[in-house]
């Protein structure tokens, strides 16, 4: 079965139903045109109020967007929560993760995506106001994410345990941080394709994507008046992600000509740049920084066995064997790490971009790893 890369892979069909058109095909240019109900809903919010951060500022008007599946059960032992990753809604997770028959099956679990903050539809640069918004938003952390995420679980839901926390890249990390700073609070966690201490390698190449979009005269210190004027900055940003977002192997067996691209410019031109042309320049930025220094040891005045240490949770580390972001011995060297926890590893050339689902030899082996894991008793 050929891998597409027109769109990611939605829920199958069922009864008369047909996939819906590629989710490329609504991006728009304007950064406040892309972040709406119509693109990415339905979602809802959730209100905060002034909520400090570990870097010291404080966010006037925290609000959470969040998306539901399924519905809790009796027991309130049912819930799993999804964060998204760098670039990522509540939208993608569904369409990717979120379907009867699946292993996040709604008729089974009441599934919570929540959008972390700065991804565009939380609070984040762009709908922040003056003078807080745009390049004066505050720095954020992993941690800041997943002190929100508990308050929305127990605030909002009344939550006082979660059957699985799983998100992939930076959902990863924010799943790390869940199982080392609730670990009474998870029950089963499946980091994918991701750390829990980021790389100085990651932490670099991070960098880049960041210069890609500030070296752009038109980015200004951030003080744009509209994000489609950092096209540039944006196109240079998303072929990046071409380099090390995918695989050699994608390259070389010319998987992108399978999905009915010309050439690898073909691709670039008509996947990766649309991805990333209607986002705000400053989100993605907000976003990157916080990704750059994911480190669970924070907790443990460095030491990293200490804090994986900690986790109580059933946990299965998911990694993909042609990632370049998060290489599989990375995430292998974490999980021996952590107490009773195990590994596995998913084969698809699209490499760290296999997250989006564009490979359905990816979701088959992504949903019999968490399906295992959710029958395992805890």
């Amino acid at each position: 079965m050929p891998i597409r890369l027109s769109q990611p892979l939605r829920q199958p069909p069922r009864g008369g139903e047909t996939l819906a058109k590629p989710r490329l095909a609504y991006l728009r240019m304007n950064a406040h045109d892309y972040y709406t109900q119509e693109n990415h809903g339905p979602y809802q919010l959730h209100d905060l109020g002034p909520f400090e951060l570990e870097e010291g500022g404080t966010l006037t008007e925290c609000q959470l967007a969040y998306a539901t599946f399924g519905e809790l059960n009796e027991a309130r032992d049912n819930a799993i929560l999804v964060p998204t990753w760098y670039s990522g809604t509540s939208k993608i997770m569904e369409e990717v993760y979120i379907g009867p028959e699946r292993a996040l099956d709604p008729t089974r679990y009441f599934i919570l995506v929540v959008n972390q903050i700065g991804n565009g539809l939380s609070t984040s640069p762009h709908n922040t106001p003056f003078p807080e918004g745009g390049p004066a938003f505050p720095r954020v952390r992993i941690g800041d994410d997943v002190r929100a995420q508990y308050r929305l679980a127990t605030e909002r839901f009344g939550l006082g345990k979660l059957a699985l926390v799983v998100g992939g890249s930076m959902g990863a990390q924010q799943t790390y941080e869940w199982c080392v700073r609730y670990p009474d609070f998870v029950a089963r966690a499946a980091p994918i394709a991701g750390t829990a201490r980021n790389s100085e390698h990651d932490f670099l190449f991070t960098r880049t994507l960041m210069e890609a979009i500030t070296s752009d005269p038109a980015f200004a210190g951030g003080h744009y008046r509209e994000s489609t004027e950092v096209h540039a900055g944006l196109r240079r940003h998303a072929r990046l992600w071409g380099v090390m977002g995918l695989s050699t192997e994608f390259y070389q067996k010319e998987v992108w000509r399978a999905a009915g691209f010309s050439s690898v410019e073909d691709f670039l031109r008509r996947f990766l740049e649309p991805y990333f042309l209607g986002m705000d320049p400053n989100n993605l930025l907000c976003m990157a920084w916080k990704w750059q220094r994911g480190d669970v040891s924070r907790h443990s005045q460095g030491d990293l066995a200490a804090a994986l240490g900690r986790i109580r949770a059933r946990t299965r580390v998911i990694a993909i064997d042609e990632d370049m972001f998060f290489p599989p011995r990375d995430c292998r060297a974490e999980q021996e790490l952590i107490p009773g926890s195990d590994y596995r590893e998913i084969a698809t050339p699209t490499g760290h971009l296999g997250l989006f689902g564009t490979d359905p030899a990816y979701i088959g082996q992504v949903d019999a790893h968490l399906r295992e894991l959710l029958d395992e008793p805890v």
